[in-house]
This record gives structure tokens, sequence and C-alpha cells, in this order.
């Protein structure tokens, strides 16, 4: 992240250390939200891929958030729920 940088959201994809393993480099990848306020901030990260180099070239491989998945149709339920209910009510 940038210090000194006045922007109260910061979105960005890094590279962590990478590490070899039986004739492979891996490289895991993350992204970060960064919230800056005036009280102080949040970072929040979240895995979304690995680089594999090997001999045959470079692969990327995602990984899937399920939690944020499962937290998606959870909403998704209690919304409908929520205009269900208003419906039911006029």
């Amino acid at each position: 992240m940038e210090s000194g940088s006045d922007r109260p959201f910061l979105w960005e994809t890094a590279d962590g250390e990478p590490f070899s393993a039986h004739g492979y480099t891996v490289t895991p990848q993350a992204q970060a939200l960064h919230l800056r306020l005036p009280f102080g901030g949040v970072v929040w990260n979240r895995p979304v891929a690995v680089l594999v180099d090997s001999d045959a070239g470079q692969q990327r491989i995602p990984i899937a958030d399920v939690t944020r998945v499962a937290q998606i149709a959870l909403y998704g339920i209690a919304l409908i729920g929520m205009i269900a209910t208003l419906l039911m009510r006029k």
C-alpha cells in the first residue's frame, strides 16, 4: 500500500512469498481492501489464487471462496423473506 495516500479506499492484488517444492514454484495471491477512516482503518484480505511455475509453463489456479458464496446466498434468502413478509402485510 502506498504510504501517504489520501484515498479512502484501495483495492489491490498482491503476490505472496514464492516457495519451491518438487520442481514447482508456487506463489500465493491475495486481494486486499484497505478502508481509511478519520479515526482508524480496516484491512480485509482474502486469498484469490496460486500461481504455479514449472518447466511446462505458468498456471493460475483460482481459490473458490465458499464462505462468501454461502454468505451471499443467506443474504439473498433473508432479502426474499423480508420482501415476502412486506407483501403479505398488504
